[in-house]
């Protein structure tokens, strides 16, 4: 009923349209996934991935309890490094050191494990829609998951940080989730950044003399080499000193001559 006006004047026309305001309802909140994404982006070098010891728990106060660190063990596989609070709420246990893919239903394991191969391939952020298994006493319930690629220590692209954001666990129990969407995206580079362009050379002034440097040459003299100084070295110590003959002719005319006699007494036995 509308008040002011009757019902079939101008300013009713339109209200008969009716659009299902579920079409729009999302119970699952998106800001958590928002706020990781911008924080995440936040450390970015250019198109470059941050790394994983970029991450300050710190920054993520406000979501820690929905965030975790994934570690790439294999091809198609990653198993949980570190985990809030909620995170091991919606698996019933500590789910430290288990694969996501035990998150999963198996129909939907196969899925999860091509997304985290393009993520760490590519590398690429990426974002599920799931919802829980249904059953007689509870409803479908449904969940989302971000996760943003990380580079480890030794700089290849191995760890992902993942927010998990969901309804909630009232059962307590471990829950398994079916992927009803996937979205990729590539990593794209901050259009703000500049790229690094060198100074183009003149070519025709490459070869030509520098008039200081050739200045500088010219008054510097040749310096002999280690090997050169060594032979030097050798032949002196060859060389043997020429004597002096004509020094020691007269030497030995300056002496006078002498006689030396000899003599030698012997008895003679009678």
């Amino acid at each position: 009923m509308f008040f002011g006006g009757s019902k079939n004047s101008e300013q009713d026309k339109g209200h008969d349209k009716v659009v299902p305001m579920k079409n729009f309802r999302n119970s699952v909140s998106i800001s958590p996934m928002r706020q990781a994404e911008a924080y995440w982006t936040a450390l970015q070098r250019g198109d470059d991935i941050p790394n994983r010891s970029q991450i300050d728990p710190r920054g993520l106060e406000n979501i820690l309890s929905q965030t975790f660190i994934l570690e790439r063990v294999a091809p198609g596989v990653a198993r949980f490094r570190l985990a809030g609070q909620k995170v091991n709420e919606m698996a019933g246990m500590e789910v430290r050191g288990m694969p996501i893919t035990a998150f999963f239903t198996p129909d939907a394991r196969k899925q999860m494990s091509a997304a985290l191969e393009h993520m760490f391939e590519a590398p690429a952020i990426v974002e599920f829609d799931m919802q829980t298994e249904g059953s007689r006493l509870r409803g479908r319930r449904e969940a989302r998951m971000l996760l943003l690629p990380l580079r480890s220590d030794l700089g290849d692209v191995s760890r992902a940080l993942g927010v998990f954001v969901s309804d909630g666990n009232p059962s307590k129990t471990s829950q398994r989730f079916s992927i009803s969407s996937i979205e990729m995206r590539a990593v794209a580079k901050k259009s703000g950044d500049a790229e690094f362009k060198s100074k183009p050379r003149d070519t025709a002034d490459a070869n030509s003399a520098n008039p200081d440097f050739a200045e500088l040459q010219s008054r510097m003299q040749p310096e002999t080499s280690i090997l050169q100084e060594a032979r030097d070295l050798a032949d002196r110590k060859t060389l043997k000193p020429v004597r002096d003959t004509a020094r020691a002719d007269a030497k030995s005319k300056s002496k006078a001559p002498h006689l030396r006699l000899v003599s030698s007494r012997s008895e003679t036995a009678l």
